[in-house]
């Protein structure tokens, strides 16, 4: 345990961070999630919308430190190509 102050203290702001950072990365994996879903089913409207919300979470956790960048980039690029050959494939 914590003797001084401010290892007390840490140890509070460690807490509170890993719930803010474990609330964050549940939102995202949810969203992927139902992207993935989405995808899957082959509808094309709700793919679309999911996309846009979920790389706005995936920006979000970028700018909070959750994910990497490069992570992120990953992540898009290929949801992207999935949604693409999807809107092609119905066009």
């Amino acid at each position: 345990m914590a003797n001084h102050v401010s290892s007390l203290k840490r140890a509070r702001q460690t807490v509170t961070r890993t719930a803010v950072n474990r609330n964050n990365r549940t939102r995202v994996r949810g969203s992927l999630r139902l992207l993935r879903e989405a995808l899957a089913k082959g509808d094309k409207k709700a793919a679309q919308a999911q996309y846009s919300a979920t790389v706005s979470l995936l920006d979000k956790s970028v700018q909070k430190g959750v994910l990497h960048a490069n992570t992120v980039s990953r992540y898009k690029s290929r949801l992207n190509a999935r949604l693409k050959t999807l809107v092609l494939a119905k066009a």
